[in-house]
C-alpha cells in the first residue's frame, strides 16, 4: 500500500470515528454536557473543547505550521498544556460542540490535501499525515470512552482499533524512553472485535503481548490498568512493555 492510499484509508476511518462521536454528542441534553467526564477535572463539554483545540492544531500542522509551539514553551507537560488551554477557553456546551464540528472538518480536509510523504510538525516530532490521522483517531476514540462511560452510553469496539493497536506497538520505543528504560523488540498479537488476528512486531521476539485488541488499546490509552486487562505478557520484557504502553505523547 502506498503512502497516499494508506493515508486515505486511515483518514476515512478517522472520519467515521468522529461521525460516531458527533452522533452521540448530538443526542446529549444540557445536563449531560455539563456532567463530569472520565477525564479528571473535565466536563463532557471540556473534553469536546479539548478535541476542538487539538483539531485546530492539526489544521496548522497539515499546512506546515506548528500548533504546539506555545504549549511546549509554556507547559511542563502535554497534559498540563492541554489543561491550561481548556481552562483559558472554557465555553458553553453548544459553543464547544460547534467549534469541534468545524475544527474536525477543517482538520480532515487539511489531512487529505497534505503531501502523504512529507512529515508535518506535531507534539514531539514531525510525522507523516497518515500517522497524524492515526493519533487523532486514537484520541477521539479514547475521549469517546471518557464521554460515554460515565453516561452509560453504548460505545462498541470496532475494527478501527487496528490503527490504534498499530500506534501503540509502533510507539513502544518512545514509551520505553519516556519511562527511562531501554527499548526492546516486542511481538504483539491481538484479536479484533470481528475475530481477526492483528500482528505487530517481529514474530521471533523473545517478549510478547497477546489478548483482545480492545484491552490492548485501552491500556495504551491509559484507560485500563495492565493488571486488569486480561492481556498476557511473556518473555524478559513483555511485562515492562505492557506497563509503558501508550498511544499519546507524554
Amino acid at each position: 500500500m502506498t503512502d497516499g492510499s494508506r493515508a486515505t484509508a486511515i483518514i476515512d476511518d478517522l472520519e467515521a470515528e468522529e461521525e460516531r462521536l458527533e452522533s452521540i454528542l448530538d443526542g446529549l441534553d444540557d445536563a449531560a454536557w455539563r456532567s463530569p467526564s472520565a477525564a479528571e477535572g473535565w466536563s463532557v463539554a471540556d473534553v469536546v473543547l479539548h478535541l476542538a483545540q487539538s483539531e485546530d492544531a492539526v489544521v496548522l500542522s497539515a499546512a506546515g505550521g506548528d500548533g504546539f509551539a506555545r504549549l511546549r514553551a509554556e507547559a511542563s507537560s502535554v497534559d498540563d498544556g492541554a489543561d491550561r488551554m481548556v481552562q483559558a477557553e472554557r465555553a458553553e456546551p453548544a459553543a464547544a460542540f460547534e467549534r469541534w464540528k468545524a475544527s474536525r472538518r477543517a482538520a480532515l480536509s487539511g489531512l487529505r490535501t497534505a503531501d502523504p510523504q512529507r512529515p508535518v510538525p506535531w507534539v514531539t516530532s514531525g510525522i507523516k499525515p497518515a500517522t497524524l490521522a492515526t493519533t487523532r483517531l486514537a484520541e477521539h476514540w479514547a475521549h469517546g470512552l471518557d464521554i460515554t462511560r460515565p453516561l452509560g452510553v453504548p460505545f462498541a469496539d470496532t475494527d478501527r482499533l487496528r490503527h490504534i493497536a498499530w500506534l501503540a506497538h509502533g510507539t513502544l520505543p518512545y514509551a520505553f524512553a519516556l519511562a527511562g528504560e531501554d527499548a526492546h523488540p516486542v511481538y504483539c498479537e491481538v484479536t479484533g472485535p470481528s475475530g481477526d488476528t492483528w500482528r505487530y512486531g517481529p514474530a521471533d521476539a523473545e517478549s510478547t503481548i497477546t489478548g483482545p485488541a480492545g484491552a490492548f488499546c485501552r491500556v495504551g490509552a491509559q484507560r485500563l490498568a495492565p493488571e486488569d486487562s486480561g492481556l498476557v505478557a511473556s518473555g524478559p520484557h513483555g511485562q515492562a512493555a505492557l506497563r509503558v504502553l501508550r498511544t499519546y505523547a507524554g
